[in-house]
């Protein structure tokens, strides 16, 4: 294992909504022996509301604060000592502030999921504010492609089998 997850116990999972981070880091954690977060759920959890209620009501510039804060919350848990595997939201890491903290604090590795497949996952979905609007979709996937490329690992979702990409992400030369 490298000194800095020895040091600070945290892989955080970047990508795109639908890019199965939840269903990946779950999975993970368990084969690993560790913890597992999803930081959408520390946010509900804490707020009392879910996610799109948050957006709906008081936007998304409020959302990004909320969001930062229990990434915070988050981290320092980590930082005691506790390894967890934390599923991020999908616009988590497009923010400075965010990427900041994780690089200092593990492992940072990017589920590279194609839009064509992400439509697929999302097709039928309303509890997502951001992918009501399919246009709105594709821009902002493009626009944050770019911050996503900044994480430490990159895995190519190029399947629906979760055991598949955990096993690609256990091969990294982080362990």
């Amino acid at each position: 294992m490298i000194l800095k997850l020895k040091r600070t116990p945290g892989i955080y999972l970047v990508g795109f909504m639908a890019a199965g981070k939840s269903t990946i880091g779950r999975l993970l954690a368990h084969e690993m022996g560790w913890s597992f977060a999803d930081l959408d759920e520390d946010i509900e959890a804490a707020v009392g509301v879910s996610i799109a209620e948050i957006f709906d009501q008081r936007g998304e510039e409020e959302f990004r604060r909320i969001e930062h804060e229990a990434l915070r919350r988050r981290v320092r848990s980590i930082e005691q000592g506790r390894p967890t595997v934390v599923a991020l939201g999908g616009g988590s890491f497009a923010e400075e502030h965010n990427r900041a903290i994780l690089v200092e604090s593990g492992v940072t590795i990017w589920l590279d999921c194609p839009f064509p497949l992400i439509c697929d996952r999302l097709e039928g979905s309303s509890h997502r504010p951001l992918a009501r609007d399919r246009d709105l979709s594709r821009q902002l996937y493009d626009d944050r492609l770019p911050y996503y490329s900044q994480a430490e690992y990159r895995i190519e979702i190029d399947s629906n089998d979760p055991a598949e990409i955990v096993t690609a992400i256990l091969k990294l030369p982080v362990f």
